[in-house]
């Protein structure tokens, strides 16, 4: 579904991501790993046209991508729930869900709009609040709700258990889980590398924007140096 090959993205003169290439196949769940700092982000802003690749190609079944514009990504199913849920605090929870389908037609979204409010019926209850009033968990519901609001083929989702209690990232992970149950495919960053890889397929480890392990989830598992650096094992 997804291709990414030999990709360079550089901050003015910082090498951020340096020739990485990774594959995401239609129905998984795939996740990148690894600590701060080491280009999880930057990949997915790049994916998601709000950063230019150097050199290298971003595929979409196919189709090369890597010089389009946001909106023209979206508009062929990619959508991104960024670090932090950035969230229009002064907006109703409402508002937020219908700015994620800005693209589509007409009452297209009323069908999204219905299955975000079956998987979080928090943001039902609240949906006329301002999304600011919302506690850190609900925003995270919300960020996500919006992402589907545009119906995306391939779900991006940047560091979804950030600053969440225990119980909540269970949750948030468990809905992960049903909407790609769904068919939504998903490229999941996280730091979080024991819930990411207990969802996952296939994982990939990123050191200083280069890939250094990869395989399928239980592979990464079992590996001694992930679980020495990430596991805590």
């Amino acid at each position: 579904m997804l291709t990414v090959e030999n990709l360079h993205v550089y901050y003015g003169a910082i090498h951020a991501i340096q020739g990485i290439s990774f594959s995401v196949r239609q129905g998984e769940i795939v996740t990148l790993i690894g600590a701060n700092g080491a280009g999880k982000s930057t990949i997915l802003k790049t994916i998601s046209g709000l950063l230019q690749p150097r050199e290298g190609k971003i595929l979409l079944e196919g189709e090369e991508i890597s010089t389009l514009a946001p909106h023209q990504i979206v508009a062929r199913g990619i959508s991104q729930v960024p670090e932090g849920r950035r969230v229009f605090p002064e907006l109703s929870v409402l508002e937020n869900l219908e700015l994620g389908a800005y693209q589509r037609k007409g009452k297209e979204h009323l069908k999204e709009l219905e299955w975000v409010f079956e998987l979080f019926p928090r943001l039902e209850e609240r949906k006329n609040q301002p999304a600011g009033t919302l506690s850190g968990g609900e925003q995270q519901m919300l960020a996500i709700g919006r992402g589907l609001m545009a119906k995306p083929r391939l779900l991006l989702l940047d560091e979804p258990s950030m600053g969440l209690a225990p119980l909540l990232v269970k949750e948030i992970f468990a809905i992960i889980q049903e909407i790609n149950a769904a068919g939504t495919t998903i490229l999941l960053v996280e730091q979080n590398a024991h819930m990411a890889l207990s969802i996952a397929q296939t994982g990939y480890v990123l050191e200083t924007g280069e890939i250094v392990l990869s395989g399928s989830a239980a592979e990464l598992v079992r590996n001694e140096e992930v679980r020495k650096a990430y596991l805590g094992l």
